[in-house]
C-alpha cells in the first residue's frame, strides 16, 4: 500500500495538471473569441473608410460636371448676345468671330481644368484606397497573432513536478511517516523457537499416585 504522503502527492500533482490545462484551453478560447471581434470591427471600419471616399468621389463628381454644366450654359449664352449686339450694332466679320471663338476656347479650358482636377482626385483616391487596404491587412495581422494552444503534455510535466515538490516537503516535515511506523510497531514479531513464551511443545509433568499410608 502507497504511504499517503505519496498518495497525496500524485492528487496535487494531477489536480494541478488538470487545472493548468483548462486555464490554457480557456485563455486560448477568450483570446480566439478576442480575435474574431477585433477582426470584425476593423473589417467594419475598413468598409466605412472605404464607403465614406466613394460618397465623396460621388459628390465630387456631381460638383464637378454641374461646374461644366454651368460653364457650358453660361459660354452658351455669352455667344448669343454677342451675335445679337453685333448684329444689331452692324458689327460683323473678324472681329465678332475672334470675339466667339475667344468665348469658347475659355469654356474649353475651364471645362479642362476641371476635368483635369478630377483625374487628379482620382489618383490621390486610389493611393488612398491602396494605403488604406494596406493599414487593414497590416491591423488584421496584429489582431489576429498565433494563440497559444492547450499543452497536454507540458500541463501533466508540470503537474508532476508539483506532485514531487509536495511530496519532498512533507517527506521532509515527517508527514505520513507516523502511520509506516505504527505498522513497522504493531508487526508479529518473528518465530522464535527459543522462546520462553514458546508455548507449541508438550507441557511436562509428573504422574499422580494415591498414598499407601495414611
Amino acid at each position: 500500500m502507497c504511504p499517503p504522503a505519496v498518495i497525496a502527492a500524485v492528487a496535487l500533482g494531477t489536480a494541478q495538471a488538470g487545472m493548468s490545462y483548462m486555464g490554457q484551453k480557456q485563455q486560448a478560447k477568450a483570446q480566439e473569441k478576442a480575435q474574431r471581434n477585433a477582426t470584425i470591427a476593423e473589417q467594419q471600419r475598413h468598409l466605412s473608410e472605404m464607403s465614406a471616399s466613394r460618397l465623396r468621389e460621388r459628390q465630387e463628381k456631381i460638383a464637378a460636371a454641374q461646374r461644366i454644366q454651368q460653364s457650358t450654359t453660361a459660354a452658351r449664352e455669352a455667344r448669343a448676345t454677342a451675335r445679337v449686339s453685333a448684329g444689331e450694332s452692324g458689327v460683323a466679320g473678324l472681329s465678332v468671330n475672334a470675339l466667339i471663338n475667344d468665348m469658347t476656347r475659355k469654356e474649353a479650358e475651364f471645362s479642362f481644368s476641371v476635368q483635369q482636377q478630377m483625374q487628379f482626385a482620382n489618383m490621390n483616391r486610389q493611393l488612398g484606397f491602396e494605403d488604406g487596404a494596406n493599414r487593414s491587412r497590416m491591423n488584421l495581422l496584429s489582431i489576429n497573432k498565433p494563440i497559444n494552444q492547450p499543452n497536454l503534455l507540458g500541463s501533466l510535466i508540470e503537474g508532476a513536478s508539483t506532485g514531487l515538490s509536495a511530496y519532498s516537503a512533507m517527506n521532509s516535515a515527517g508527514i505520513g511517516q507516523g502511520a509506516s511506523k505504527a505498522a513497522s510497531t504493531s508487526a508479529v514479531p518473528a518465530y522464535n523457537p527459543n522462546s520462553a513464551f514458546n508455548v507449541s511443545a508438550a507441557p511436562t509433568y509428573t504422574p499422580f499416585k494415591a498414598p499407601t499410608t495414611f
